[in-house]
């Protein structure tokens, strides 16, 4: 082709592509994250990338609707892509709900997209792994909630990491309180920048955004400026709402979760109530939660949701409240590579297998699936070189193990097990469908068996 009729190969900005040795943790969260989710009886949804714009709009607040792909499709409709996957879940239950029934916990691991400012950890085409629980409002949903966070981190590999709870209905009751309940929107999304803007800057924005008076948006910032441990929070909360019952529901409901959770065995100190978190998105309405890691603070939240019981009303007269919370696959990945918590391993495969007998391929590819029938990843390299060109390639992408066979070991029909860390090697022998040499991969990389 001509030079100057190539294309250049770029990605858009707050898009990124994936090399195996991002893919590969990826893809293990992935796992992981079902197999958390599926242990508490959450089941698996799928829903369509585009949805009506009418679908997606509004749902969000002012912001959200600003980042929202949108275009005429080739019927003239307009259509959006989804920015998270709550909103299609509530349009998907509120279609479905007759078939599903009540209460329903689906998990929904996906692609979303968002045109907003890129940062660390933030992307425009993210990956979020969903999980919720729709048709309840007890406050066991919102407790489970919580613990399904926890364990998933900790199954991903962290014990460092904070779950920080809120309830908006207790900011709700101070705003009814102080006469402020019609602007409750504005108020929220102002306190939700609190850790960005200062408590100077969030009073102004309340004060232009929602008609607080600088007195009213003194009492707000009294509240969600609380610090202490939880149950000093608690006390402190109490006689700010005392005498509305919305903020006292909110005050006991968010007791219960503390206790709740340290009763199912949550370390003290791990779930921190934190009265200043709200949440962005418009359609929540009570308990809220927000996670952040304590090695990386300035990363943001890795998982967070909460209680949104009026978002599925928008599409059915049924009552149909919901909630549930979201890993940010991507902004976590970021984090565990900042951590250096990634290993640069470019294939899945544990086991690698030289080609350098050139007229033995039947036989290295014999071995290749007696290991893989054992439950083992294995390659063969393609071509016949020399052992040592080929062993390079093995080291460069991460396998642990070669099976080295040359014309003497094919010969005698052993096999030489050579751990590719240590450089350390064995001679195994193949006889009896290669049981000995099974045993040994299964001892050396502790493999399933």
């Amino acid at each position: 082709m001509n030079r100057a009729n190539r294309i250049e190969p770029r990605t858009l900005k707050g898009f990124r592509d994936y090399l195996p040795h991002m893919m590969i943790p990826r893809e293990r969260i992935i796992d992981t994250s079902r197999r958390v989710y599926r242990s508490y009886g959450f089941s698996p949804i799928d829903t369509p990338a585009l949805e009506y714009l009418e679908i997606l709009t509004g749902k969000g607040g002012e912001e959200t609707d600003k980042q929202l792909y949108r275009f005429q499709d080739p019927g003239e409709r307009w259509v959006g892509m989804r920015f998270d996957l709550t909103v299609p879940l509530a349009r998907f239950v509120a279609q479905h709900i007759g078939e599903l029934g009540t209460p329903f916990k689906r998990y929904h691991i996906a692609t979303v997209w968002r045109g907003e400012n890129t940062q660390h950890g933030r992307y425009r085409e993210f990956m979020q792994c969903d999980f919720d629980t729709i048709g309840t409002k007890s406050v066991a949903a919102d407790i489970e909630t919580a613990l399904v966070m926890h364990d998933l981190l900790r199954a991903v590999g962290f014990e460092q990491f904070r779950i920080h709870v809120n309830d908006r209905t207790v900011l709700s009751g101070l705003l009814e309180k102080v006469g402020l309940a019609a602007h409750s929107a504005p108020v929220l999304r102002a306190i939700d920048k609190l850790s960005k803007l200062g408590a100077e800057k969030v009073a102004n924005e309340m004060i232009a955004t929602a008609g607080a008076t600088p007195h009213q948006a003194d009492e707000i910032l009294q509240m969600v400026t609380l610090t202490g441990g939880n149950q000093r929070v608690l006390a402190a909360l109490e006689p700010l709402v005392a005498g509305n019952a919305t903020g006292e529901a909110g005050v006991a409901r968010l007791r219960e979760i503390l206790a709740a959770t340290a009763a199912a065995g949550v370390p003290d100190g791990r779930i921190v109530l934190d009265v200043s978190i709200a949440r962005g998105l418009d359609y929540y309405t009570g308990v809220v939660y927000e996670t952040f890691l304590e090695q990386l603070p300035k990363l943001g939240s890795v998982c967070s949701g909460g209680r949104y019981d009026n978002l599925a009303g928008l599409y059915t007269d049924q009552e149909l409240p919901g909630i549930g919370a979201s890993l940010g696959l991507d902004r976590l990945l970021a984090g565990m590579e900042e951590l250096e918590m990634i290993e640069r391993v470019s294939t899945p495969a544990e086991v690698f297998i030289p080609y350098f007998a050139a007229d033995q391929l039947h036989a290295y590819l014999r071995l290749a699936a007696q290991v893989r029938r054992a439950g083992f990843g294995a390659e063969v390299y393609p071509e016949a070189k020399r052992l040592g060109q080929q062993l390079k390639y093995a080291d460069r992408r991460g396998f642990r193990v070669a099976l080295v066979m040359g014309e003497n070991e094919l010969a005698e029909n052993v096999c030489q097990v050579k751990l590719l860390a240590t450089g350390g090697t064995s001679t195994v022998s193949l006889a009896g469908d290669a049981a000995d040499l099974i045993a040994e991969l299964r001892r050396l990389l502790a493999a399933p068996g």
